[in-house]
This record gives C-alpha cells, sequence and structure tokens, in this order.
C-alpha cells in the first residue's frame, strides 16, 4: 500500500507541476474523467456512513449503534478530505479554490456552488466531531519533554474544557452534518439533470437528485459493515457481527424504497424499451441494478445469511459495487459531451493518482486507529 500511495504521490506532484495537459488524457471535448467519477462522486457516496450512523446512533437514540458511529465518521472524514484533493487535483486553476469563501463571488443559482459550500461545511463538521475522539486520546496523556513540561497542565486543561464544551453543542453539529449531507448527496444529481440530452435516457431524469440520495442511504450502512469486518480481520480482532446483522437488516428497506423510485420513474418515462438493445448503457444499467441491488436485497432479507461474517460482507460489497458502477455509468459511460470527437481513456497517471488516493486512506486509517480510540477492544501502541 505504502509503494502505491508513493507512486500516486509522485503522480500528483507531476500533475501539480506539469498541468493537466500533460498527466491525463483530458481534452476540451471531454473535460472531466475518473477523477471526478472516481474521486469526488464515488468518494462523496461511499462517505455516506459517517451521516447514517450518526443519524442512527445519535438522533434515534439507538445505543446498541454506538460501537461502530466513530469508525464510521474516522471513515467519512479521511474520504472527504481525499475528496476535496479530488477537486483540487482536477481543477485547472486550482490554486483559486478559496474563492468559494468570498461572499461576492457566489452564485446562488450555480448547482456546483451548493454542493461546494456543502461539502466545504460538512468537512469541517466531520474534524469538529473528530475533536472528542482527540481529547480523550491526550487528556491525562499530554507528556511535553524538557522545557516544555510546563505547558502540560495548561494543554491538559485546555483539551478538558474543550472536551466539556463539545459535550453539549454535539448534538447540533451532528444534525447540522446530516443536513448538509442530505443537500449535496442530491445535489450531485441535481449536476447531471442539467446535463439535459448529454446524459442517456436510462438515466437522464428529474429525479436524479432523489436517486443520488437514496443511494447515498443505501451505501451508508453497507459501507460501515465492509469496513468493520476488513478492520477486524486487519487488526486481529473478532467481528462485530451481532451489531452488524442488525445494522443490516436496514439496508434491504432503503434498497426497495431505492428500486422502487426507479421502476416507477422508468415507467412513468416509458424507458424500459432501451433495455432490449444490447449496447453498453443498456448492459451497464442491468449490471448497476441486478449485482448492486437485488443480489444484496436477497442476502439481506434473509435473516440466516445475515448471521454469516462471509455473507454480510458480500451483501455489503455488493451494494458499494453497485453504487460505484451507477457513479461512473452517470459521470462517464452515459455521458456523451456535445462536442464527442475523440474517445476519453484515462492515462496511466489518472489511475495512479486515484490509486494512490485509496492507498493513502487506507494507510491513514490504519494509523490513526492505531493511535485514537476509534476501534472498541483495540489496545493502542502510540507511533
Amino acid at each position: 500500500m505504502l509503494a502505491v500511495a508513493l507512486v500516486g504521490s509522485a503522480s500528483l506532484a507531476y500533475r501539480f507541476v506539469f498541468g493537466l495537459g500533460a498527466a491525463t488524457n483530458l481534452s476540451n471535448s471531454h473535460p472531466w474523467g475518473i477523477w471526478i467519477a472516481i474521486d469526488v462522486a464515488c468518494g462523496v457516496a461511499l462517505a455516506a456512513g459517517g451521516f447514517t450512523t450518526a443519524f442512527l446512533a445519535h438522533l434515534t437514540h439507538r445505543s446498541e449503534y454506538h460501537a461502530i458511529v466513530r469508525p464510521a465518521l474516522l471513515t467519512a472524514l479521511i474520504g472527504y478530505t481525499f475528496v476535496a484533493l479530488g477537486v483540487a487535483t482536477d481543477l485547472g486553476r486550482f490554486w483559486a479554490m478559496w474563492h468559494i469563501m468570498l461572499p461576492t463571488m457566489w452564485q446562488g443559482n450555480s448547482v456546483l456552488f451548493e454542493v461546494g459550500m456543502c461539502v466545504m461545511c460538512y468537512l469541517t463538521v466531520l474534524y469538529i466531531e473528530f475533536l472528542p475522539i482527540v481529547c480523550e486520546r491526550f487528556i491525562g496523556a499530554v507528556r511535553l519533554p524538557g522545557p516544555l513540561a510546563i505547558l502540560n497542565r495548561p494543554i491538559d486543561g485546555a483539551l478538558r474544557r474543550l472536551d466539556r464544551g463539545l459535550s453539549k453543542v454535539m448534538t447540533v453539529f451532528i444534525i447540522l452534518g446530516v443536513v448538509l449531507s442530505c443537500m449535496h448527496q442530491s445535489s450531485l444529481g441535481t449536476l447531471m439533470v442539467i446535463a439535459g440530452p448529454k446524459l442517456h435516457p436510462l438515466w437522464q431524469t428529474p429525479m436524479l437528485p432523489l436517486f443520488f440520495l437514496l443511494s447515498a442511504f443505501a451505501v451508508g450502512f453497507p459501507m460501515v459493515i465492509f469496513e468493520s469486518l476488513i478492520a477486524s480481520r486487519s487488526f486481529r480482532l473478532p467481528p462485530e457481527q451481532p451489531v452488524l446483522s442488525r445494522l443490516a437488516g436496514y439496508v434491504p428497506i432503503i434498497l426497495g424504497l431505492y428500486l422502487a423510485a426507479k421502476v416507477i420513474d422508468m415507467a412513468n418515462r416509458g424507458t424500459f424499451g432501451y433495455l432490449s438493445e444490447l449496447s453498453l448503457p443498456s448492459v451497464m444499467f442491468t449490471l448497476e441494478v441486478v449485482l448492486g441491488v437485488l443480489l444484496p436485497m436477497a442476502i439481506f432479507l434473509s435473516s440466516r445469511l445475515r448471521q454469516s461474517v462471509a455473507w454480510l460482507f458480500t451483501g455489503a460489497a455488493l451494494v458499494i459495487l453497485g453504487v460505484v458502477l451507477n457513479r461512473l455509468d452517470v459521470f462517464l459511460i452515459a455521458y456523451s459531451p456535445t462536442y464527442n470527437l475523440t474517445p476519453y481513456v484515462p492515462a496511466w497517471t489518472e489511475y495512479a493518482v486515484t490509486a494512490g488516493f485509496i492507498a493513502l486512506i487506507v494507510l491513514i486509517y490504519r494509523f490513526v486507529a492505531l493511535n485514537f480510540p476509534v476501534i472498541e477492544h483495540l489496545k493502542r501502541a502510540p507511533a
């Protein structure tokens, strides 16, 4: 993973030094590629476990799910951080990103403006929600060496006051995080609604904002299950199967709502005929629905299969695959630019940057989990 991260970091540095033209196969006809489709669109969706589990555990007062909230929060925090980095990587004039914070440059009619503001605000909320974990890690453990030791007690006192203050207002930030997440998850769908006829009829619908929001809800819990099982195996811990099995019981309900909304919309628009065509869009749409919705629904509807760690992992992986396919379909495969002069094939550096981001996410997650109280029953050995 470290080798992949280093290659990706080198490719990222090459992009920032020599520009998009030298580091990618993007063009005027294809101004976005896998960095938007995977690093941003998929990244935002797969980080949905943070707000969905926070809503379930804290706002509905389901204390049995508290054990999975912190790992989900960490995944969302790192995921959204790299989403922001992915946006910066894809922008031609990345040095002007800070302009979005200037009220004089705001454009309230822009969907991208709303997405950008919500993501920026939600990322801030995620870091605030993580502060109690930082406080818990260092309260009573501040041991600066030498002359700096005089600061130990003041820093410890400040951490204790910060922790007490955050405990009184954290519910506000949890609610804010849920609201902001719903706003930008749905607005990514709105972004593709305004693409009009550039998007294939199987996906082009005014219901896209609802579909993007429902699919984010649907992948939130499976992503938590997927991450929890991998972390348990990596850290040689027993899997939290009872909690994950109960969590999996919600998944077929949300997937069912998503599927029903899709079927009703297609019936209203009369687009079922496109599925009879032997084309790349029809094949991808079929795979997206069968692999990402129908199969995991069948798995999670079975109480017996939900008790199996292997089937939990398989079902969660299928939901994640379905959402990834959906975002790739909408942003790349089903999207045809007005002047589609040449096909878009990502450069190896584009693949390297994306793979490097994923590797860095894994490495950062492991470092934080080993050094902060994120995963229960994990004995931390400070690095």
